[in-house]
């Protein structure tokens, strides 16, 4: 009757926040004293819920209850079948206020918003660049640790992120999946079509603060940026020699070679 009345005459003394339940103030106090009492016999993870612990044990076991209707796949959680669902029925429920894009999970409409506030709250401690995401910071990372973890099967090849390993993939298959509506150019991957599309337009959105120069893709800025500063981040291993273009780099790199 609580729920349905609203009454919530438990309070948290730390926060303000106020409960239906005293089980549930309980759970919560958790939150700020990190109290974590239900413990995994498997790997030791712990958790402030008995439920998380349970739901945790299945990821041990392979258990997955939870099974679509339509597919059959199964599920761990059964709010990761009621997402899965939307795939079927196409239900995006989760609205932007600002642009009226909708999506089928919150977490998507979170990221998203991103884009209207500008917040990047996940920080490289590295280099202070800044992401949206905490997956795509952690790809990041692998620039500066050197780790590739995505390997081709074909030539053994490995990248930083699973986009580089499959637009690699399309140089064996020969795949241009992305073509130009109004020419019969295609391309291997949707950011290359996106800056060709911009040769029909004459459209050029990213321009030099310094000079007023416009270029079509942020990478053709940022490459021109480095006429100003004078910054030459391509380093021959064997000389040292600097240049402004990976480009430059690799032809430079023929004369060691031969």
């Amino acid at each position: 009757m609580q729920k349905h009345g609203g009454a919530k005459t438990y309070s948290c003394e730390s926060c303000g926040s106020s409960f239906t339940r005293k089980s549930s103030l309980k759970i919560h106090a958790r939150s700020h004293t990190g109290e974590k009492p239900y413990s995994c016999e498997v790997c030791g993870s712990t958790f402030t819920r008995k439920f998380s612990l349970k739901i945790h044990v299945r990821t041990h076991t392979g258990e997955k209850t939870y099974r679509c209707d339509v597919c059959g796949t199964s599920f761990i959680r059964k709010s990761n079948l009621k997402t899965h669902v939307r795939t079927h029925t196409g239900e995006k429920s989760y609205s932007c206020e600002v642009c009226r894009s909708t999506f089928t999970r919150q977490d998507h409409l979170q990221v998203h918003v991103q884009i209207h506030t500008g917040e990047r709250p996940y920080s490289c401690d590295a280099c202070g660049a800044s992401f949206t995401t905490k997956p795509n910071l952690k790809r990041h990372m692998h620039v500066h640790t050197g780790e590739k973890p995505y390997k081709c099967e074909v030539c053994k090849s490995s990248f930083t992120t699973q986009n580089n390993l499959k637009a690699h993939i399309q140089i064996h298959t020969g795949e241009k999946p992305y073509s130009c509506d109004m020419c019969t150019s295609s391309f291997k991957r949707k950011d290359k079509l996106k800056a060709h599309i911009l040769i029909h337009t004459g459209k050029k959105p990213y321009s030099c603060e310094v000079c007023i120069s416009s270029f079509a893709t942020k990478f053709d800025l940022k490459r021109h940026i480095q006429i100003h500063t004078g910054e030459k981040p391509y380093s021959c291993e064997v000389c040292g020699s600097a240049f402004t273009t990976k480009s430059s780099l690799k032809r430079h790199k023929q004369i060691h070679t031969g």
